[in-house]
């Protein structure tokens, strides 16, 4: 039987009809994204192990090949292992290592946040820095290869979002003539026909936040907050990017006097929001990064002017008046296991003072939160993980598992809360860390008393990170190394 509908004589019935479709349509969208929110990760144990065994025979070649971009300037980049001799003897020994550095680089991006915030303190003028031993922030976790100089000599600088300064060891080395152990011959200005001191006057030098003449020239330098420091004359130089562009008259500091930091590698290559960081002096629309698993000898890149890959999660990077240096995003919320944590949608936000708000950091191990948004995150954890065994907790970790003799385990999923209600889902990967040789396993965040919440490389790796600054966001990007 055919039913004829006069939507002239039915208009009052027509629009109901429509608005209750409308309404429904709008409703069952919303319930897909709740029903078919993904609750469960599978957690590869096998390969985690794999990783883990064959750590520590990673041998660092002489030589590395790489792909790099013939669009944009890009620099090879690599995790610790793979270019660092190492002399520890087990995979415990590892993991407490990048602990400890760790931690001490949060300790620094706190201390220079506190500085930044207090409104009476006094910043020296003197670039005479006193002799101290500072915990070791080591040489970070990832190192980018990149050419300094005519002609061009090549240097591992560890890539820091956290900071602004490129600089690198030169000769000769001022305290005691002793330098620091790096994997590189330390790089000598007077061999390079392209090295210009900067003049006192000139605006790179004003840029500097303790700004110093020495017999006419700038000079620099860089607390990290934790005691360590790297002082030196402040100039130009030519930097050469991967097998592409030669980009001259960029300022780097070259450093005679490093105390307490960076065994390993040259120098630092800095990320960060300010004027004189290296993305801000190259007029970068963009820069991206993708951190390789930190057992693995693999190599990534570390691009300017890429375009963000397209399936790219984004959120706006946002600015904290108070600090430059440091790249802060949105994020509104966590959840795990498919339900959003019962938190605050502001608990990330930057307040009037400066204080709170979340960095991306690349310098930074293990994500940082604030002490209520860890709990409730790891109370809702180890609700949907009743399924694991328990082990005793591993100091920083509070929450781990006995995961010996398993090749696969079911877990609850954790992702970041992001604007417009994105979801960023972290592989299981990057929040479960093995901790020894055993096969135990503990739940990698870390609660903080700061008011800085901190993403770690960590829960960065296997991420093509993309900061648009033209348009201030960030995209994340999953396997794209």
């Amino acid at each position: 039987m055919a039913i004829s509908l006069n939507t002239n004589n039915n208009k009052p019935i027509f629009s109901t009809f429509l608005r209750i479709a409308i309404l429904n349509s709008l409703l069952f969208s919303s319930s897909l994204a709740r029903v078919f929110t993904q609750t469960t990760a599978v957690f590869d144990v096998s390969a985690s192990s794999n990783r883990a065994q064959n750590a520590l025979s990673i041998t660092p070649p002489q030589f590395h090949s790489h792909r790099l971009s013939n669009s944009s300037l890009s620099l090879p980049l690599h995790s610790r292992l793979a270019i660092h001799k190492h002399n520890y003897k087990d995979y415990d020994s590892l993991v407490r290592a990048r602990l400890a550095r760790d931690a001490a680089r949060v300790q620094s991006l706190n201390r220079n946040l506190n500085l930044a915030l207090a409104r009476d303190a006094v910043r020296p003028n003197s670039l005479t820095a006193p002799v101290v031993s500072g915990q070791s922030q080591g040489s970070g976790e990832y190192f980018a290869r990149i050419a300094v100089g005519q002609p061009a000599q090549s240097f591992y600088l560890v890539p820091d979002t956290g900071s602004d300064i490129t600089w690198l060891q030169c000769l000769p080395c001022s305290y005691g003539n002793t330098c620091y152990q790096q994997t590189d011959p330390i790089f000598n200005p007077t061999s390079s026909s392209s090295y210009r001191p900067l003049s006192c006057d000139s605006q790179q030098c004003q840029s500097l936040d303790r700004p110093g003449c020495q017999s006419g020239t700038c000079a620099y330098q860089v607390r990290y907050g934790d005691g360590s420091f790297t002082t030196g004359d402040f100039a130009t130089e030519t930097l050469t990017f991967g097998n592409s562009k030669s980009i001259p008259n960029l300022p780097i500091g070259c450093g005679h006097d490093n105390e307490g930091l960076f065994v390993g590698a040259a120098g630092l290559i800095g990320l960060g929001g300010g004027a004189l960081s290296l993305s801000s002096q190259l007029k970068a629309s963009s820069f991206s990064y993708c951190l390789v698993d930190r057992d693995s000898d693999s190599s990534s890149t570390l691009e300017f002017d890429s375009a963000r890959p397209s399936d790219s999660i984004t959120t706006p990077l946002l600015k904290n008046n108070r600090i430059d240096s440091y790249r802060y995003v949105q994020v509104t919320g966590m959840s795990v296991g498919g339900k959003a944590l019962s938190i605050s949608s502001t608990r990330f936000e930057i307040d009037g003072s400066g204080m709170g708000g979340i960095i991306v950091d690349s310098g930074t191990f293990i994500t940082r939160l604030p002490t209520d948004v860890y709990e409730s995150l790891r109370e809702a954890f180890v609700q949907g993980a009743q399924s694991l065994t328990a082990a005793s907790a591993i100091s920083p970790f509070d929450t781990c598992y006995n995961l010996a003799g398993q090749a696969n385990v079911q877990v609850p999923t954790v992702a970041f809360e992001l604007s417009k209600g994105k979801l960023l889902q972290l592989p299981a990967r990057n929040y479960l860390i093995r901790m020894d040789t055993a096969g135990t396993y503990c739940l990698a965040f870390l609660k903080t008393t700061s008011s800085l919440s901190i993403i770690g490389s960590f829960q960065q790796q296997g991420m093509r990170v993309s900061y648009d600054l033209v348009n201030s966001l960030v995209g994340f990007s999953s396997n794209k190394c």
